[in-house]
């Protein structure tokens, strides 16, 4: 039991910073297209165990397999850039020990959408967060969203 209160810990983290970093998780245009109501991607991030319906998923699993799973990442984002971003988020929570918010238990598409809703909404939240601009560094953030703020504007 002694890894449990660590696995909400970092989901409170996820609670927190993957709206933040949303543009590492839905990188392109067209990303955003998925986000919809009553579909198999989340539109918010809401936690629960073993709730296909929310962004974060804590499955059933014995104390060897137990896990948090972030169900927000598209498939078109890079596996490396969006493992360090869930790390970070995950890592920032057990950091200031934030408490998550409570277990969704019925289904999270009759929740409000908490998720930027587009690819120029989520890199303008790169500069609201501080806190991973210093787990990635300024310069890497700063790269980043002048490239996916170029690529919105040619879309």
């Amino acid at each position: 039991m002694a890894h449990r209160p660590r696995l909400f810990i970092i989901t409170s983290g996820l609670q927190k910073y993957i709206r933040l970093r949303w543009c590492f998780f839905a990188p392109y245009v067209n990303s955003y297209r998925r986000l919809v109501r009553h579909t198999a991607a989340p539109i918010n991030v809401h936690w629960g165990q073993d709730n296909r319906t929310v962004g974060i998923r804590v499955p059933d699993a014995g104390p060897q397999n137990r896990r948090v799973e972030n169900r927000v990442i598209g498939t078109d984002a890079n596996p490396y850039v969006a493992l360090a971003a869930t790390l970070a988020c995950g890592y920032l929570g057990l950091i200031q020990q934030l408490k998550p918010a409570p277990e969704m238990t019925n289904s999270a598409y009759d929740e409000d959408y908490q998720l930027p809703e587009s690819l120029n909404e989520a890199v303008r939240l790169l500069d609201e967060c501080p806190d991973l601009e210093q787990v990635f560094g300024k310069r890497f953030c700063g790269i980043y969203k002048a490239v996916k703020l170029t690529e919105f504007a040619e879309s």
